[in-house]
């Protein structure tokens, strides 16, 4: 029979309880979190310009409390931690502020994820090569559409006008009175930094165009990286991986994103997109319910024929709507 020896509380082992204090629902506030705005997103690490004494860019990651939702260029964000800019700090984002506008895309009309491009914006820039690549009026229509259902300004940019000149793609959308602005290589830029000036201003358009190479012209040392059209698929190359924020040097920034192939709107509400239109918009009360505004029993025709608006606007503002069921033209008009 084997010995035993007495037992006492020295020989006992306690394990301590877990959650030892009293959990709450209640967050920190943060109230003395540094502001920021986010200029750049890589791989879950967000660049954000600090305005301090002196502006600095401070890299940061998101906290756990913030959970799944996403965090784009253009964010107004609150920061703690070391918010110094050195190079082996790393912030933390505790709050994002709410976004006055969102630019927002699906992968395609029938995907139901929206994905948000950038936050806080004032006008969409669609850039488009007059010739090399062929301008692509389709994926310009739905760029458009986005741009109204965001509540930005729209603003087409004709790059490479010394190989042809802008009248016809210009005449196409004479009837939706979009503010545009015509450039060439080697030509001034003036006027397109006037209309930049002061604004946050968003670059899109499919790869080739020269949105890089606008970009590096308008912000000395830039050093976007610009690409050829291939010759045989008169597409471009792929060359801005994710968007970046840049500042002007005579006030405003410029988001340059990555070119694109299609511009999904299965997100996009009717509604919004009517707004952008007030001389048409108040012609829509005498409309049945849930008119899509191009259909036989629409009010949008009697209202024109009055004398309320211009034919040309309606035509346009259709042709808009129609971008959202039409297939994109991958590989030119």
């Amino acid at each position: 029979m084997s010995s035993r020896r007495d037992l006492d509380e020295d020989d006992v082992r306690v394990r301590p309880s877990r959650g030892t204090r009293p959990r709450t629902k209640e967050r920190p506030r943060h109230q003395d979190a540094t502001p920021g705005v986010v200029v750049a997103v890589d791989r879950g690490r967000f660049t954000c310009r600090v305005v301090s004494a002196e502006p600095v860019e401070v890299v940061a990651m998101k906290a756990r409390e913030l959970g799944r939702g996403s965090i784009v260029v253009g964010d107004r964000v609150a920061l703690v931690g070391d918010a110094s800019g050195r190079s082996d700090t790393l912030a933390r984002i505790v709050r994002v502020e709410p976004r006055r506008s969102v630019l927002r895309r699906t992968a395609d009309d029938t995907d139901p994820v929206e994905r948000v491009i950038v936050a806080n914006a004032d006008q969409l820039v669609v850039v488009s090569a007059l010739a090399d690549p062929e301008p692509r009026t389709r994926l310009i229509d739905r760029c458009l559409v986005a741009a109204y259902d965001a509540g930005l300004r729209p603003l087409l940019c004709l790059t490479k006008a010394d190989l042809t000149g802008p009248e016809e793609l210009l005449h196409t959308y004479r009837g939706l009175d979009v503010a545009h602005v015509v450039v060439r290589r080697g030509g001034s830029l003036d006027e397109l930094r006037e209309r930049l000036a002061d604004q946050v201003s968003v670059l899109v358009g499919h790869s080739g165009v020269g949105k890089s190479t606008l970009v590096n012209a308008l912000v000395p040392g830039a050093d976007r990286v610009t690409g050829q059209v291939n010759a045989v698929t008169g597409r471009g190359r792929h060359v801005s991986s994710s968007a970046v924020a840049l500042e002007l040097p005579g006030g405003g920034w410029v988001i340059d994103t990555p070119g694109v192939r299609s511009f999904g709107l299965a997100h996009v509400d009717l509604d919004r997109v009517i707004r952008a239109f007030p001389d048409l918009e108040a012609g829509t009360a005498d409309c049945p319910r849930s008119c899509t505004h191009d259909e036989p029993e629409c009010a949008l025709d009697d209202w024109v024929a009055s004398g309320h608006s211009d034919p040309d606007r309606l035509s346009s503002f259709r042709r808009l709507l129609r971008s959202r069921d039409e297939p994109e033209d991958t590989e030119g008009r």
